[in-house]
């Protein structure tokens, strides 16, 4: 009775969790709407006239921008043990789609975009690791898996999609602090540039040890033998 009420939570909270991410990852869609056609006069650029007449970050930004989306729902794909039991091409080909878009477009463009981020060299650093972390966690997740080392692969596939929740974590930070401290906007933007993504990969790490937990148990008595 136990096992399976323990099962039907898992259950539930893995529903609840998926429920959540989809209507996040509808919002970011909204978002992204308003740069369709693109322009340079809405949203978020209308804070960056200043650089917006650059060739090269307009470019850097629609390709994040327009990238991130697909990013994100392929990301999604990536997770549930249904898809990778019952529908391994879809994994495999969502996973080649994520993979290829934060290494080789939304990470490079993001990089250039951290580069001329608001607020000075605070948010700038934070965004420009952001984006070389992201690039890097999810090359090691690809290697792992050509390597077929499964579980690796799956850890730091963990680390990379936390980074690409940033994007809504960023959001949901900025909105909270608002609400509760009300500090001045370029404050909150300092701090959300680095609470967006560290506060996600710390609970990445917390994700990965407990799921892992019994494989490190079992290594470290192993090599203790040895």
């Amino acid at each position: 009775m136990q096992l399976s009420n323990h099962r039907y939570f898992i259950k539930a909270s893995s529903l609840l969790w998926y429920g959540l991410l989809l209507f996040f990852t509808y919002l970011m869609l909204l978002i992204t709407l308003q740069y369709i056609p693109a322009r340079t006069d809405v949203a978020f650029l209308r804070l960056k006239q200043d650089v917006v007449g650059m060739l090269h970050y307009r470019i850097a930004f629609f390709a994040h921008v327009y990238t991130g989306m697909f990013v994100l729902v392929s990301g999604i794909l990536q997770f549930p043990v249904y898809i990778r039991q019952h529908f391994p091409v879809v994994h495999k080909w969502s996973g080649r789609v994520y993979a290829f878009g934060v290494i080789f477009i939304a990470g490079p463009a993001g990089l250039v975009m951290g580069y001329y981020g608001n607020g000075g060299a605070i948010s700038q650093s934070a965004f420009c690791i952001l984006a070389v972390l992201w690039i890097v966690f999810t090359w090691k997740a690809v290697a792992a898996a050509r390597a077929r080392r499964f579980a690796e692969h799956k850890r730091w596939m963990y680390r990379s999609y936390a980074l690409t929740l940033s994007a809504i974590s960023l959001r949901a930070w900025k909105w909270l602090l608002v609400l509760l401290f009300a500090p001045a906007p370029m404050d909150a933007y300092h701090i959300v540039s680095w609470l967006g993504w560290t506060g996600n990969l710390l609970v990445a790490e917390l994700i990965i040890y407990f799921m892992f937990r019994k494989q490190f148990v079992k290594s470290k008595v192993l090599s203790f033998k040895s």
